[in-house]
């Protein structure tokens, strides 16, 4: 009798999701738009996507490089982030433009430079902009990134968290991967038997027996948070560190790189970091009113990882997005979805089995 009870309580779905940072999102909208069945477990853990700055861009504009597949990426941020919005019904996505701030002839000689790079000209303005914004330091001048916008990700996060849970999709409670259990092609989780498990944990990984061993190494990153009586820009502006303009007159300001802290936690060393490169690029007072830190999912190669387990095929991973999130989220859930559902190839240099000693039994 107990038998058939848990039997007769066994909902069976496509899709266990785990994690709701933009990654999970990403994958959680694939299954939507396609009408797959699925749940998304979202733990009180901290999520490195909400302290996000939330601009994409195309450009590295410390090197004037573009990263991973960045038009493709772009071109899918586009329709991706303004569908969300409408479905949502919210304005927590906007057109921002992004300014470079050059510190030197030397730096707006590499933006030139960079102009003449395949595909860079698709972003990179050729005319500087010699107009000055007060309380802004620009000396030699500023340049000009093309197709650029901001995401307010916290706000976007908690909007779909709560379309989730209108829909009986969203269990917020922490994932127990002990509990994991499996049976023939299935695998089971509490009164959940799924197709597939998809773990979108970011850094928390290091917590998920199944993929632990891989190189996610993940490094620290810090904000400030700034008010200017003085200070009225529109755009962001790239120096030592990005200044992003919020929706009620603040600014957030970062974000630092920590590769040895594993841990949430500010610190007055970034603090004191932030606040000497922001008044390089600052002429006006500020005051700081608050400081925020995340750890960032990022590999030594740069590259996601995304695949499936090699011994548990029901298993797979979407993770390693690093510092472009925001871009890459909705480009690499695509790509993975395809990979479980159809079995097209992964390219070898996001697939998680690049790393094939991490998977020893």
């Amino acid at each position: 009798m107990g038998a058939f009870c848990l039997a007769y309580k066994m909902k069976d779905i496509d899709y266990i999701v785990v994690g709701l940072g933009l990654a999970g999102m990403a994958f959680s909208e694939q299954l939507s738009t396609n009408g797959k069945s699925f749940v998304v477990f979202q733990g009180n853990k901290p999520s490195a996507s909400r302290v996000s700055g939330g601009v994409y861009n195309p450009v590295i504009l410390k090197r004037y490089t573009l990263p991973y597949k960045a038009e493709e990426q772009l071109d899918l941020t586009h329709t991706y982030y303004n569908g969300l919005a409408e479905k949502l019904g919210s304005e927590m996505v906007r057109p921002l433009e992004v300014l470079r701030l050059f510190s030197s002839h030397e730096d707006q000689n590499n933006w030139f430079d960079g102009l003449s790079k395949a595909g860079l000209s698709r972003f990179l303005s050729p005319s500087l902009r010699k107009e000055g914004i007060y309380g802004v330091k620009a000396p030699f001048h500023l340049g000009e990134v093309k197709e650029t916008g901001q995401v307010f990700v916290a706000e976007l996060l908690d909007a779909y968290a709560n379309l989730l849970k209108e829909n009986d999709k969203l269990i917020t409670e922490n994932f127990d991967h002990k509990s994991v259990k499996f049976d023939e092609k299935w695998v089971i989780y509490g009164n959940y038997r799924a197709k597939n498990i998809v773990f979108a944990e970011g850094f928390g990984i290091k917590e998920n027996p199944f993929f632990s061993a891989l190189p996610l190494v993940g490094n620290k990153g810090e904000y400030l948070f700034i008010k200017s009586a003085d200070l009225n820009l529109k755009s962001a502006l790239k120096g030592p560190f990005f200044i992003i303009p919020l929706k009620n007159g603040t600014y957030k300001v970062g974000a630092t790189f920590n590769w040895k802290d594993k841990d949430t936690m500010p610190t007055q060393a970034a603090s004191e970091d932030i606040v000497e490169k922001l008044k390089q690029m600052l002429s006006c007072d500020f005051e700081v009113v608050d400081q925020e830190a995340g750890v960032r999912p990022t590999t030594g190669d740069r590259r996601p990882l995304l695949g499936r387990h090699p011994h548990f095929p029901q298993l797979a991973l979407l993770n390693g997005l690093g510092t472009r999130g925001i871009m890459a989220a909705p480009y690499l859930a695509e790509l993975l979805y395809e990979h479980l559902e159809t079995g097209k190839s992964l390219p070898e240099e996001v697939h998680l089995m690049r790393f094939p000693k991490k998977f020893k039994k």
